[in-house]
């Protein structure tokens, strides 16, 4: 039902169609964002597969657009994308979950997917639609993450992040000396220890990262995400050319990996993990340097290091420490029971971390396949 609810026209407004759809069913998706100048990983076809295929999540994205042509009550007119020019997007699922309820959120298991709008329209236009859409689907509340302007003029923010981001149009000479001393040492270190590095988009490579992305999760008190959301992204973006694996190993074992999401030219680093009792090697730093060096030859322009809590300032130092430029992203959640922005607080640490490092690594991933679907 939803799904076919998806695709609904939602009305005009000085000359401009203002429609909810679902992004897979549109072969054209990618290429109608290219069209419209709007490159970004996390608005692609293959990420929204991801999370409908990983978790059920149900895509409902609002946009304006011109009119293609056709008579504003034709069908064509609503399916076709590719000779239409778009004013304005705001991604959105509903995650449902029995636990955790039902919500909008734009978008589930994402770092930031801002909002888009040019010239001619605003954004926020579209706010108003998700209000009114959510209304009507019984939402708790709906969740927008970094964009570049408050949904409105009362709205505070939720949360806040760091963010980093790399230029790597730079020679590979300039992009080493921005690293700091003690970044350039962890390097020759890894490489005088005899670590051998791995570049991959194999299902293997996935696998291999996981082992290590289960142990830094258990490190830090939390469930890993299923196996299944990484095969799911292995399937989607590694197959489709957009995203890579780089391992770090050590006598053949993998001592520290990263999962790197690209596309038009733009790099983002999504996940990253090491072997504890294998610190010392520095394996982390020889990846994050392959990284910037491997995309660097080959021309693409920048370097995404995702959201850091502010809490965190182990991990904020790691990034800047390449040379990274910091900004802060915002997130915005409203409460549609209450009409009103909520405030929250960052749960980067608490009680259930030190619960979850008890649990033997089995455990603690069937408690991670059991809780993500009702995650967001």
């Amino acid at each position: 039902m939803l799904a076919d609810e998806s695709r609904s026209l939602i009305g005009w407004r000085e000359g401009f169609i203002f429609q909810r759809l679902n992004p897979l069913e549109h072969q054209d998706w990618d290429g109608f964002l290219l069209a419209n100048d709007i490159s970004g990983f996390f608005h692609s076809s293959a990420w929204a597969r991801v999370l409908v295929d990983s978790y059920a999540h149900v895509p409902c994205y609002f946009i304006v657009r011109e009119p293609t042509g056709f008579d504003s009550d034709s069908r064509a007119n609503q399916d076709s994308l590719s000779s239409s020019s778009l004013r304005a997007l705001l991604p959105m699922m509903e995650v449902d979950s029995r636990l955790t309820g039902r919500r909008g959120v734009s978008l589930p298991f994402t770092d930031h997917c801002e909002p888009w709008s040019d010239s001619s329209c605003r954004w926020q236009d579209l706010w108003s639609q998700a209000v009114a859409y959510g209304k009507s689907r019984r939402w708790k509340h709906l969740e927008i993450r970094g964009p570049d302007a408050p949904p409105a003029p009362e709205a505070k923010p939720s949360l806040q992040f760091y963010t980093h981001r790399l230029d790597l149009s730079q020679p590979l000479d300039a992009l080493k000396s921005r690293c700091e001393s003690s970044v350039r040492r962890a390097v020759a270190k890894a490489l005088k220890a005899g670590l051998q590095v791995e570049i991959a988009d194999s299902l293997d490579a996935v696998r291999a990262y996981y082992r290590l992305h289960c142990l830094t999760r258990k490190k830090h008190g939390l469930p890993p995400q299923p196996l299944k959301f990484f095969e799911k992204i292995h399937h989607h973006v590694l197959e489709g050319g957009h995203g890579t694996v780089i391992l770090a190993r050590h006598q053949g074992d993998p001592v520290a990996g990263a999962v790197y999401f690209h596309q038009h030219g733009q790099v983002l680093y999504k996940f990253g993990a090491s072997d504890e009792s294998r610190l010392d090697l520095r394996g982390n730093n020889l990846v994050m340097w392959t990284a910037i060096e491997h995309f660097a030859r080959r021309q693409f322009r920048s370097l995404d290091f995702g959201r850091t809590s502010l809490a965190h300032d182990g991990l904020r130092r790691f990034k800047l420490g390449w040379g990274a430029a910091e900004t802060r992203i915002q997130y915005f959640k409203y409460s549609l029971r209450h009409d009103s922005f909520i405030q929250e607080t960052d749960r980067v640490s608490g009680w259930h971390n030190h619960l979850f490092r008890l649990l033997p690594l089995p455990l603690l991933r069937w408690a991670g396949e059991l809780l993500y679907p009702h995650l967001a």
